[in-house]
């Protein structure tokens, strides 16, 4: 490891002579230049974004006058050069620096505006493997890092945001502070290591990797937000860049800001509604659905799913799969509701959400794909844990009758739909559920026979029949008690995963009981 040279502290204020821009995004870059150019700074530039400077009669030099170098293999080689990369690491006050730099002629660089490749929409644009490579940047990395590293002489923007304090700074005290250059400079290594990592994970893909010997997530921060699960611990929300409706990629149309545990309690109930084909509505609190439903229509679909849990929808998220009218929209502000998200609203809808000023309103665009494959990501400590994405969807086609009596298209239907929303319910999950409504959800406990009770209680509190419902359960049976607590509560049909030492037992108490019982063969396990 190298030692730390004895380098001289670097001054507080520097005023820039020299910049160097290159851009893929020119958004904002004749602005910036027309008011460089003012300040007497030297402009330098490379390809497009000089011919878009010179375009606008303002003087720039091409990088090629300064390494004396020509551009070579379709752009590749053209800043990778000592002239670029010491004009951007020479320590101006260390006298070896100093008089390298003036041996060979290289003058510094104070500011540097580079943006990279537009690898990332390339891919998402749906590129071929060859368009993604030949947009993996190599230049604009190597400005950017060595700028960075230099951050005691050199400001460094990756973005206009950035490009925007440089330049407010300039109109302020007529130049770059220290404390700026080093946030300038912790943002441009974020960035490139963010671009390594949508490269390595992109190419990883390519070649079939799962599991690389290293895995990066980088993030693009969406929102600080007052505080994550308690008011002591501090919070923030990132999106990843995946190209999927949802909480990462929302327009809030009205209401306060989201807190953290909005923003998962939102997400659970938006993926839970992408599950279903017709009208849906899905009412999560506290990550659990306490109420979800079909209908003819979203005002059915949410009557519907109140009816199994009124008491916990109080101060709940609900998510519907299709455009949100003002009938439905009158409904739902008739319970106090933090957070409302669908695909789109109607003006009629806003209208009535208006009224409530502190209702969360978003909107999405579309709906998730619920079998799109993709990643989640848990962390623990010391590492995190990555697992493909749960895109089980299980058919009538699928299912294993194991028991003597076989189940109704009714029963079929219904545990089909239990199954469905016990896939988005914390383990231990039970479901009670007939004509695309829940009447019960057990979530969450130590063992499933708690939680097949628990179910069977909510139901019976809010009044609702349980004769002749199906029972969902995500995980298998380990013992037949959590069975018979269904079929005690009304159930005629079970749908789980099978696959317990004591299937059997299970089957035959099944058969005792006069219930139909299926075996996907799939678990759909939920922590």
């Amino acid at each position: 490891m190298p030692a730390p040279p004895d380098f001289p502290p670097p001054p507080d204020l520097i005023q820039p002579k020299r910049a160097l821009i290159s851009l893929s995004d020119k958004a904002g870059l004749i602005e910036a230049a027309k008011a460089l150019a003012e300040r007497g700074v030297e402009l330098i530039s490379t390809g497009g974004t000089r011919a878009a400077i010179a375009a606008a009669g303002l003087p720039v030099r091409d990088v090629v006058e300064v390494t004396g170098f020509p551009e070579m293999m379709d752009g590749r080689v053209k800043t990778l050069h000592p002239k670029v990369h010491g004009a951007l690491l020479g320590v101006r006050d260390a006298p070896d620096h100093a008089r390298a730099m003036a041996e060979h002629g290289i003058e510094g660089v104070d500011l540097v505006w580079v943006d990279l490749y537009p690898f990332e929409a390339t891919v998402a644009a749906g590129g071929g493997f060859e368009a993604a490579v030949e947009n993996i940047d190599i230049g604009g990395p190597a400005m950017i890092r060595s700028s960075a590293k230099n951050h005691g002489y050199v400001a460094v923007c990756v973005d206009r945001a950035g490009m925007d304090e440089v330049m407010a700074a300039l109109e302020g005290s007529g130049g770059t502070t220290l404390e700026l250059r080093r946030r300038l400079a912790a943002r441009a290594f974020a960035r490139t290591a963010a671009y390594d990592a949508a490269v390595s994970g992109w190419f990883a893909g390519q070649v079939g990797d799962e599991a690389p010997p290293r895995m990066t997530i980088a993030g693009a921060l969406i929102q600080t937000m007052r505080y994550g699960e308690n008011p002591h611990q501090s919070a923030a929300f990132y999106a990843t860049g995946e190209d999927r409706p949802g909480v990462a990629r929302l327009t809030q149309l009205q209401g306060k800001e989201l807190s953290y545990n909005n923003v998962a309690d939102t997400d659970a109930a938006f993926e839970l509604a992408a599950e279903f084909d017709e009208p849906a509505c899905i009412i999560v609190k506290h990550a659990n659905p306490c109420g979800a439903a079909t209908g003819s229509s979203l005002l059915e679909a949410y009557d519907r799913a109140l009816a199994c849990d009124p008491v916990s929808a109080f101060g709940g998220i609900v998510a519907v799969n299709r455009r949100l009218d003002g009938a439905t929209a009158r409904r739902i502000v008739e319970t106090f509701t933090e957070v409302v998200i669908a695909p789109e609203v109607d003006e009629e809808a806003k209208e009535v959400f208006a009224a409530k000023k502190n209702l969360r309103l978003l909107t999405t665009g579309g709906m998730p794909d619920p079998l799109e494959p993709g990643r989640t990501f848990r962390s623990v400590a010391g590492g995190f844990l990555v697992q493909s994405r749960d895109v089980a969807r299980i058919t009538a086609a699928d299912l294993n009758i194991v028991t003597k009596r076989k189940p109704t298209d009714d029963e079929v239907r219904d545990m089909l739909f239990a199954f469905t929303i016990a896939k988005h319910v914390k383990s231990n999950a039970i479901v009670y559920a007939r004509g695309g409504q829940t009447l019960g959800v057990g979530a969450g406990q130590m063992n499933r026979k708690d939680s097949a009770r628990i179910a069977a209680l909510r139901a019976a509190d809010f009044g609702l029949d349980m004769q002749g419902c199906a029972c969902a359960s995500e995980a298998f049976f380990p013992f037949p008690d959590g069975l018979l607590e269904a079929a005690g509560a009304g159930a005629t049909a079970v749908i789980q995963p099978g696959g317990s030492m004591r299937d059997a037992e299970v089957i035959a108490a099944a058969d005792e009981a006069g219930l139909a019982m299926a075996f996907t063969g799939v678990r759909v396990f939920r922590h």
